[in-house]
């Protein structure tokens, strides 16, 4: 029997390291001093920072309307470590109110604009945001959560006149000043916050401090990525995942590099677009939107001759065909890896120069990896374990929930949930989650909360939901529904089931097939069987 691990044992190797890089900072650290301000005094300002839909904008342009925004929500009573959600299109507005309220000193919570009014109900109380700045096009979903509330939050409305459910963002922002002194944080302060599912379904704030975003660029950006002053780099992940914050914002504001913001849905076509107008040196996306590029006869032929370096992708694990079909069509690879929002990187990634096919590639420079059994000794090479990671950018827990937070995060290590084995060469492989949560394009989708509403449909006597790859290799939701009358099983009636899904829940939890049974496999116990439901 392998000895477990001791906690001593899984700690102490990284506590000097730890100790030693945050002793770099100064005592006094505000992010925006290093990711905006900085770019001013080393002669930056007339370079591009970003070009969004609407223009192209310089790093002196960008700390002005940073400026504007903070003193915009300074002017709305917002102190020091109150958040602010930001409900916004990618877009110049999301990235001066994000480091605006950092400079104030005040805690930004992005959000998905896809979710569900529930959803902005329950992140909206949890966190106690004092200002909500919202897309015009998203607020009418929210507007009704805020007409019982005895203290509703300030809502800055982007992209719309505001009136008399908010104000005006933009207009508020034109008459603010353009000098604002960095409120004087620490290092070990909060930053900001990002939502995550649970098994559960219920979202957990990820509290990620000032120092984390720079030792996130450090690592991956600059010295794994090698991202520099000429990359431009472009996201089809949005602002409000912790895969887009780095890449379209982190990791080119650290290098003096510039980004492409697309506010839109990522379109086969309105990706395929930006890419053939702004030509890029770096892509980062999702192994489905990949997929579907490629799928694309004329959307991949635009793929083509561009200025790309590499491809970066994330948020599931890239299947080898579409990576060495990326290859041959595309001319660059595709670097896969795999990060989680509560570490803030990428901490196993393939490189520039090492690309591993079917793998997640090796623990970058500063990050650490272990494969652990389930009583927490280590696995032998080849064995399925649970991945625990070390990463100075690890979160500081998540808000409000004690109980996780001591499971998840031990000593810089988190247990990430996910099943990986090493091979004889020291990659990584996915082997797929200790838990049932789904990732469908990047996204984690809880099971639970599909099957919860499929059950709620009148006619649906219960319902179990498990993963299923597509012709592609990817992850797809597929639901297995008992109905009350079996004989009203039928393909008009599996696509009502999806129907009525769609219209309770974000577009990217409603399964793609849905598969009708007489019974679910159970256990003696009455538990169902999903590894029985995947072999179906």
């Amino acid at each position: 029997m392998r000895k477990a691990i001791s906690l001593a044992e899984l700690t102490g190797e990284r506590l000097e390291e730890t100790r030693a890089r945050w002793a770099q900072l100064p005592a006094q650290y505000n992010a925006a001093s290093h990711f905006i301000d900085r770019h001013l005094s080393e002669g930056r300002g007339a370079k591009i920072a970003f070009i969004d839909d609407q223009d192209a904008h310089s790093y002196a342009a960008l700390a002005a309307r940073v400026n504007r925004a903070g003193n915009v929500l300074r002017g709305l009573g917002v102190r020091m470590e109150e958040r602010v959600m930001l409900c916004l299109h990618d877009s110049l507005d999301f990235i001066a109110l994000f480091w605006g309220a950092v400079k104030i000193g005040a805690v930004p919570v992005p959000v998905n604009t896809l979710l569900k009014p529930a959803d902005y109900d329950y992140m909206l109380r949890d966190s106690r945001a004092r200002v909500l700045a919202v897309s015009g096009d998203v607020f009418e979903r929210i507007a009704p959560l805020l007409a019982d509330r005895a203290e509703p939050p300030a809502v800055l409305i982007c992209g719309g006149a505001g009136g008399a459910h908010g104000r005006d963002f933009r207009a508020l922002s034109a008459q603010a000043a353009a000098e604002l002194t960095a409120a004087p944080t620490k290092p070990s302060d909060v930053l900001y916050w990002l939502y995550t599912s649970g098994t559960t379904g219920a979202p957990k704030g990820v509290v990620h401090r000032h120092a984390d975003m720079l030792h996130s660029a450090q690592l991956l950006g600059e010295k794994t990525l090698g991202i520099g002053p000429d990359d431009l780099i472009f996201s089809a992940s949005k602002l409000a995942f912790s895969y887009g914050l780095c890449c379209a914002n982190a990791f080119p504001l650290h290098a003096g590099a510039s980004a492409v913001l697309m506010a839109g849905a990522p379109t086969v076509d309105r990706v395929a677009n930006v890419i053939a107008r702004h030509r890029p040196t770096i892509f980062c996306s999702v192994p489905t939107l990949y997929a579907r590029l490629l799928g694309h006869a004329v959307a991949g032929q635009r793929m083509v001759g561009q200025r790309l370096r590499f491809c970066l992708s994330a948020g599931e694990p890239l299947p080898e065909a579409i990576a060495r079909r990326w290859k041959e069509q595309v001319g660059v690879e595709i670097l896969d890896c795999i990060g989680t929002t509560e570490t803030l990187l990428m901490f196993i990634c393939n490189r520039p120069d090492d690309v591993r096919y079917g793998s997640s590639g090796k623990p970058i420079d500063g990050c650490q990896a272990r494969l652990l059994t389930a009583e927490g000794a280590e696995v032998e090479e080849g064995e399925v374990g649970d991945l625990w990671v070390y990463s100075p950018s690890t979160a500081a827990g998540y808000w409000n929930n004690p109980t996780l937070s001591a499971r998840t995060f031990v000593g810089g290590w988190s247990r990430t949930g996910d099943k990986y084995w090493r091979d004889a060469q020291g990659y990584y492989r996915y082997a797929g989650r200790a838990d049932d949560m789904l990732k469908v394009g990047g996204i984690w989708v809880s099971p639970f909360e599909v099957e919860a509403t499929l059950s709620a449909h009148p006619e649906v006597l219960e319902a179990a939901v498990v993963g299923v790859l597509d012709d592609d290799g990817l992850t797809k939701a597929k639901a297995f529904v008992v109905l009350k009358e079996p004989g009203a099983a039928s393909p008009a009636q599996a696509e009502a089931l999806r129907e009525f899904v769609k219209s309770r829940l974000a577009p990217f939890k409603c399964p793609r097939w849905v598969e009708f049974l007489p019974e679910l496999p159970k256990t003696a116990t009455g538990k169902i069987q999903r590894f029985r439901l995947r072999l179906e």
